[in-house]
């Protein structure tokens, strides 16, 4: 275990149904072995019903409701995907302030695959450039971001990927950037996007 992210407290952020696993665990598990303390949140505090693609996976327990949640207490902020997931967190008032929030303070945010979905609800992408699962282009272009086909990219504290295939590169980069810390440009693209 490293002691890079020692001292930081990350939140992930899922629906209580339809998270894609692996996209849940790998990261926790990599920013865990960082040194970070996590918080696993989502809208109820209900256990949360996670997928392996379309089977059921496991059961998780998460640790408070995003309501609840003050992204104040937080360095950084992972995304995962799932299409239901995703689905669901972008039509929940209080999980898509929180996003915001993390963006308004410059914090970084490291999302994948279907996760997009709830920055383009929080009005976050347009001028940024990023990754997803390839058939949220459309969605992400009509919100103003620049859509790219890559393993992982980084765009001023914004971290992307587009599937569990890239959990490696996109693990170890949201361990370099959690433990950067505060991105400016990541909290003037909110400033601009709002203007």
């Amino acid at each position: 275990m490293s002691d890079q992210l020692r001292g930081k407290r990350i939140a992930i952020l899922v629906a209580n149904e339809g998270v894609e696993q692996v996209e849940m665990t790998s990261p926790r598990d990599a920013l865990s072995e960082a040194g970070a303390d996590i918080d696993l949140l989502a809208p109820e505090g209900d256990e949360i019903e996670a997928f392996n693609h379309l089977d059921k996976g496991d059961s998780f327990t998460p640790d408070k409701g995003v309501g609840e949640a003050d992204p104040g207490d937080y360095d950084g902020l992972v995304l995962p995907g799932g299409v239901v997931n995703a689905d669901q967190l972008r039509t929940d008032t209080d999980a898509v302030q929180f996003v915001r929030a993390f963006f308004e303070a410059g914090k970084p945010v490291g999302v994948i695959c279907h996760g997009p979905w709830t920055l383009i609800s929080a009005d976050v992408v347009r001028d940024r450039t990023l990754t997803s699962w390839p058939s949220l282009q459309a969605d992400l272009r009509n919100a103003g971001a620049e859509w790219v086909d890559e393993e992982v990219h980084l765009d001023q504290g914004l971290v992307s990927s587009r599937k569990p295939d890239d959990l490696d590169a996109f693990n170890a980069k949201i361990v370099e950037e959690f433990a950067e810390g505060v991105h400016e440009g990541q909290r003037d693209s909110v400033s601009a996007g709002a203007s």
